[in-house]
């Protein structure tokens, strides 16, 4: 789908349909938003933001089958899923949690997010992971340091002082646009974490960094073989997740991955890493209450 074509039907009365239904979602009243966004699809029946906006009527109501019919269709109309019908179907429960975040949702989730990023992550929802990690960083100084998912650069900023050559990488263009202008990083590119790595000399990185960064990526496996390839024998993987309580990993009501740290212990170790420290933290704050987390420090084996 187009940018345009996420942002109005085309249509000025269902764009104000959307918009009325739009207030009343984020009011909490979902049976009249499930109405509006009804009588937007009569206006315009194949507008994938009002497809997805009443299945999340629908599923906040209560109403499974309906919302996973809708979540369904929306991949029928946008197949690169920048809506993250996906994500809604992994919360569901109807497809496993592994790839559920395309690589266009978080993309698009954070080009949109750019502009306010800063202000709003520290600002207004407590965020302190790149504080979290700065602190249990083992003492020294660091040559060749990894940003996955550096976004604009908070973490980078945080540790600038104790690194060699730092270099950066995010899905999104724009974040990675925001870090530029901070001229923090020695490097940086608009790349997926694993493409990314793969184009790293191997056992060339001393430190690798991801803050708050995995809840968009699902099964973490492949990045953990990345950046095990990456670094050097004496190097260190430090990082923050979401905590799950559960077994495994999941897409949680917030549409970012939650892990247990039973599955992070055996990822871990199944890539070649001896977990030194796991430690549970909140990295950032959601309706005004912590959100569960983990902060991990992982060395080669």
């Amino acid at each position: 789908m187009t940018s345009s074509s996420l942002r109005t039907s085309g249509d000025l009365l269902a764009d104000r349909r959307f918009a009325y239904g739009a207030a009343a979602a984020k009011d909490g009243d979902h049976v009249a938003a499930a109405d509006l966004f009804v009588q937007t699809l009569e206006i315009t029946p194949d507008w994938a933001p009002a497809v997805v906006a009443l299945g999340d009527a629908r599923a906040a109501l209560g109403e499974t089958q309906a919302a996973r019919a809708l979540f369904e269709r929306s991949l029928t109309l946008d197949a690169t899923d920048v809506l993250g019908a996906r994500a809604r179907l992994a919360r569901l429960g109807v497809i496993v949690p592994d790839a559920a975040l395309s690589h266009a949702y978080v993309r698009g989730l954070f080009d949109d997010y750019a502009e306010r990023f800063d202000s709003h992550l520290v600002g207004s929802l407590g965020y302190r992971a790149p504080d979290l990690i700065r602190a249990a960083l083992p003492p020294g100084d660091f040559k060749h340091v990894l940003d996955l998912g550096c976004g604009t650069g908070l973490m980078g900023q945080a540790v600038r002082p104790r690194c060699g050559m730092l270099a950066g990488c995010d899905l999104s263009p724009a974040m990675v646009e925001k870090a530029r202008a901070k001229a923090i990083y020695d490097r940086l590119e608009a790349a997926e974490l694993v493409a990314f790595l793969e184009g790293e000399a191997a056992g060339a990185a001393d430190l690798v960094l991801a803050a708050d960064v995995f809840v968009y990526v699902g099964d973490l496996a492949p990045v953990f073989r990345g950046v095990r390839r990456a670094l050097a024998p004496t190097g260190w993987f430090v990082f923050t997740v979401q905590a799950h309580a559960g077994e495994g990993f999941v897409v949680g009501e917030d549409l970012r991955t939650a892990h247990s740290e039973d599955w992070l212990r055996a990822a871990a170790a199944a890539a070649g890493f001896v977990v030194d420290r796991i430690e549970a933290v909140s990295a950032r704050h959601d309706a005004g209450r912590p959100v569960p987390g983990f902060l991990l420090v992982l060395r080669p084996r």
